[in-house]
């Protein structure tokens, strides 16, 4: 095997990340919207009812390719942002669930917005975006 050929089985830059919501949730996200709920700017989907958001743990790659490539931070950041919001009291950050939750609490609830690797995603749940 050449060196190419195995860096793109070790690069975690290959995968993607998909942030989903339930099947039936029909709502058209731009991805600034994405990025304003999961900043905590945004409450509601854009149909005025209200949204649950979701994250994967400190830590996970899938979280932190979505912290860059969707937000545009670092995991570094993001964490500072959600510090300096709790600390003045205006706003908490998403509950933080594991890959495998993700996708059973985002198929159960239709006002759940969240995080996955674009491998795990089944037909219980729409994808909104992918990275």
């Amino acid at each position: 095997m050449t060196i190419f050929t195995l860096s793109l089985f070790s690069n975690p830059l290959y995968s993607q990340v998909a942030v989903i919501v339930h099947a039936t949730n029909q709502q058209a996200l731009t991805e600034s919207d994405i990025k304003n709920l999961f900043t905590g700017k945004l409450k509601s989907f854009p149909d005025g009812n209200p949204v649950i958001v979701l994250n994967l743990p400190e830590g996970d790659p899938n979280q932190s390719l979505f912290n860059q490539k969707v937000l545009g931070r670092s995991d570094a950041q993001v964490k500072a942002f959600w510090s300096k919001l709790m600390f003045t009291g205006k706003g908490t950050p998403p509950k933080e669930v594991t890959a495998e939750e993700m996708i059973k609490l985002v198929s159960e609830n239709p006002s759940t917005i969240g995080i996955v690797d674009s491998a795990a995603v089944s037909d219980k749940v729409r994808v909104l975006i992918q990275h």
